[in-house]
């Protein structure tokens, strides 16, 4: 089972205690619970996510941001370049779930040689593959 939870005011991380924003740990704790793991894919510096949950009953949180990596590129390859793209965080997820055995063992691998498909693509063509390109949500 997977949560899938949008941070949209960052300063809810923090305890009520600490900010007006803050959930309480309880509120906090029901939404992140206290031992799953979390993998916060965020657009900024991922200390500032450690450093706002610093006092939460959950440490299982794997904060994937900006590393200050990549030159002028693809927007995708910027992801891809800083760990914060959809492959490096199905990775993630996998590495978190051992319980997925060979299916997770295969799916990683998948993931790895999309990644390797990416940089040869990217660097032949200056853009991005056409299935990143030309994707779209699929409102079945």
């Amino acid at each position: 089972k997977i949560r899938v939870v949008n941070v949209v005011d960052l300063m809810k991380l923090q305890s009520s205690s600490e900010h007006p924003h803050g959930l309480t740990d309880k509120d906090y704790d029901s939404i992140f619970t206290k031992d799953k793991h979390i993998i916060f894919n965020f657009h900024g510096y991922p200390w500032l996510i450690h450093r706002l949950t610093y006092r939460r009953t959950n440490r299982n949180l794997h904060v994937r941001g900006y590393k200050e990596e990549g030159t002028i590129t693809t927007p995708f390859d910027l992801r891809v370049q800083n760990d914060i793209d959809r492959f490096h965080l199905v990775i993630d997820v996998i590495d978190r779930l051992p319980d997925l055995g060979s299916k997770g063992t295969y799916l990683k691998q998948q993931l790895q040689d999309k990644l390797i498909e990416h940089k040869h693509y990217v660097h032949e063509h200056g853009k991005d593959l056409p299935e990143i390109l030309n994707w779209k949500w699929n409102n079945k």
